[in-house]
């Protein structure tokens, strides 16, 4: 059951409208690192796990997200306040109407006229939300690991739309916010190494003859550190198709009768190496060698 709390989890203050700044900061609303995609992950995860503490940190996260969203919403709507009022009344003369609402480096002008500077469900260029920005995949380690790397990179957004302010209530409300994504990536670390057997994610186990070799798929200025040392892989320097000791050749066993239709369309749409035809191209070009007569 929800309850909604008509006082907000932080107190914003704004100093002054800014419709452009109103507008990046849908990206924490609407894109695919905002809130809403957060509180989706979180609440459909929690709604399908068996584990009861789990499941009560993710419902605890996914509503705290909620109350989240309210907040990026509410400073959307204060920022556009102003310009909001001009436009539902037509007061100012288009030219002066255009830059209120475009100040700031506000690259959306659709959110302005389609929402009426209210916080619209779209990131900052204006494109809809979507439930594509929910990757749960059902499994539980990889979940938590899905959620650690959102909440770093709702953190890095948080910090850099914190940069492109000088309105201090502002940049103290995007600091609560961006603090609270670090506190969740802590929650949800320690909810993953509660599970004894977290890695691999999934049940079956890897097939050990591959598990453990580092493959060199590139070639010069090879560096070697952890993720590809001797002590933790097999290095394979140069590495051959194929590694499974086959001829890497792909192969299907079909039935008679559709082998027998295959052969016969491959004969039928075979290339001949030894012809030169001209092409369109060649006669484009005006260099095209002349045809030979029959």
């Amino acid at each position: 059951m929800f309850r909604h709390v008509k006082q907000m989890q932080y107190t914003v203050r704004v100093d002054a409208p800014n419709p452009g700044l109103a507008n990046l900061l849908l990206e924490q609303f609407g894109g695919p690192q905002g809130e809403l995609a957060a509180a989706c992950r979180y609440f459909t995860q929690g709604l399908g796990d068996e584990d009861p503490g789990r499941k009560d940190m993710l419902l605890d996260i996914a509503t705290e997200e909620l109350s989240h969203l309210e907040i990026i919403g509410t400073l959307v709507g204060m920022l556009n306040k102003g310009a909001k009022g001009d436009l539902a009344e037509g007061v100012e003369k288009e030219a002066d109407l255009y830059r209120s609402l475009t100040s700031g480096g506000n690259g959306s002008h659709t959110t302005a006229l389609l929402y009426g500077g209210g916080p619209a469900l779209t990131n900052s260029a204006g494109v809809p939300w979507t439930a594509a920005y929910v990757d749960t995949i059902g499994e539980v380690t990889a979940d938590l690991r899905s959620n650690i790397a959102a909440e770093a990179r709702a953190k890095i957004i948080y910090e850099r739309l914190i940069n492109l302010t000088d309105d201090p209530g502002v940049k103290d409300a995007l600091g609560f916010l961006m603090t609270r994504e670090v506190a969740h990536q802590i929650s949800f670390e320690k909810a993953l190494y509660s599970i004894r057997n977290n890695f691999p994610p999934g049940k079956l186990p890897p097939i050990e003859q591959y598990a453990h070799n580092y493959y060199n798929m590139s070639e010069g200025g090879e560096i070697r550190g952890s993720w590809n040392s001797d002590e933790n892989f097999n290095y394979v320097s140069d590495p051959q198709p194929a590694v499974d000791g086959g001829d890497g050749m792909a192969k299907v066993t079909l039935p008679d009768s559709q082998n027998t239709n295959v052969e016969n369309m491959a004969i039928r749409t075979q290339s001949d190496p030894t012809v030169d035809p001209v092409t369109g191209a060649d006669l484009g070009a005006g260099d095209a060698k002349p045809v030979p007569k029959a």
